[in-house]
């Protein structure tokens, strides 16, 4: 239900693209964050942690809790999904529902990170891969109930990667932490990180070079079209199929010459792995397998549908960020440099940026402005 990748062009810069499907649209936040911003992250019986960032981030975020007329939503309710920081650091959330099960033991009196503050603590603090990493062997990290997912046990495992080609998983595989170095610099859900690795040496066939013509005793086969150098790509929409198929991507598409036309070219990759309502549904009584986040389930009860719900890309040189959620044939950009003068959180909902407003960085300024 999640797909990401690096794409890397002539120059060897990276551009980072994800898609987020799932069976129902969420009230999203296109949130930035200035340099400055004040965090507390807190774990039952544990003292808080608080950190204050120290490097701007644009983030694609959600609400920790539900809002009332008495306590409505704040900056400081925001959980980063997806983001990307003043260094070119990005930080992605993707499904994985075997990261719940039994923690290591953390002193009582340890101030512990909570899961859903990974997002702004490494992109609020860190520029590299290796910074993050770290840092991660100082800061104990614990999984935590979400009220929002249900009461699921943060069913995520996370990617972190940065400009100078970097990658890392973080991954709580049945509540043991693991960081895994990401040489492929793709991700998709479960199984767990090294297994998709193993899973890619039976790939080691794959070439995007066409064989159109074949002899077969004396009949010459020979193909109408082209493209049949994908043929033996897996053709499913599983995470297992579609960590294949996002390691080939990202490793034959042409490499741009220009950042402009580099975009342009991942976008075109990410496209691939965009998901129409209805295209595979799981029906109430055929298992629980559509249920990548336990609490999501299709309203009423009925059949689910998993879909992408935005796409975003990020040019991680030029700290440019695009957006494009379901209802939109076009991408919203976003330019972190325009924004990092600025002292206060801005936030733009999602669904105010679908189709109607390409320039992303007046939509949050006039945000603010309202």
């Amino acid at each position: 239900m999640c797909t990401s990748l690096v794409y890397r062009d002539a120059s060897d810069r990276s551009y980072f693209g994800r898609t987020l499907e799932l069976t129902v649209n969420l009230p999203y936040l296109m949130a930035y964050f200035p340099k400055g911003f004040a965090v507390t992250s807190q774990v039952q019986d544990h003292p808080a942690l608080s950190f204050t960032t120290s490097l701007a981030v644009l983030a694609v975020t959600m609400p920790a809790r539900i809002p009332s007329r008495e306590a409505p939503i704040g900056p400081a309710d925001l959980k980063a999904l997806e983001g990307l920081n003043e260094r070119g650091l990005t930080f992605s959330l993707l499904s994985y529902p075997s990261a719940a099960g039994p923690e290591a033991a953390v002193a009582a009196e340890t101030p512990v990170l909570s899961a859903s503050d990974l997002g702004l603590w490494a992109l609020g603090q860190f520029g590299t891969v290796a910074e993050v990493r770290a840092a991660l062997d100082r800061q104990p990290v614990m999984l935590e109930a979400l009220a929002l997912l249900g009461g699921a046990v943060s069913p995520f495992h996370y990617v972190v990667n940065d400009a100078i080609g970097a990658s890392l998983v973080i991954e709580f595989h049945k509540g043991v932490m693991s960081v895994y170095d990401n040489p492929v610099r793709v991700m998709t859900n479960g199984p767990s990180f090294d297994w998709h690795l193993t899973n890619l040496d039976n790939y080691t066939f794959l070439s995007n070079v066409d064989r159109p013509i074949a002899q077969f005793g004396d009949y010459r086969a020979a193909q109408p079209d082209s493209g049949a150098a994908t043929a033996n790509l897996p053709a499913s929409n599983t995470s297992v199929g579609r960590f294949v198929r996002a390691a080939y991507y990202a490793q034959f598409a042409e490499k741009a010459t220009t950042p402009d036309h580099a975009v342009t070219t991942l976008a075109h990759v990410m496209n691939s792995f965009d998901r129409p309502r209805g295209v595979t549904i799981d029906l109430p009584d055929g298992g629980a397998s559509h249920l990548e986040v336990q609490g999501l389930d299709a309203p009423g009860g009925g059949a689910s549908t998993e879909f992408t719900c935005w796409t975003s890309l990020a040019d991680l040189d030029r700290r440019v960020f695009f957006l494009r959620a379901y209802d939109s044939l076009n991408y919203t950009r976003f330019d972190l440099a325009a924004l990092a003068s600025g002292t206060e959180p801005l936030i733009v909902p999602v669904g105010r940026l679908n189709g109607g407003a390409p320039d992303g960085t007046a939509a949050l300024l006039a945000a603010k402005a309202a």
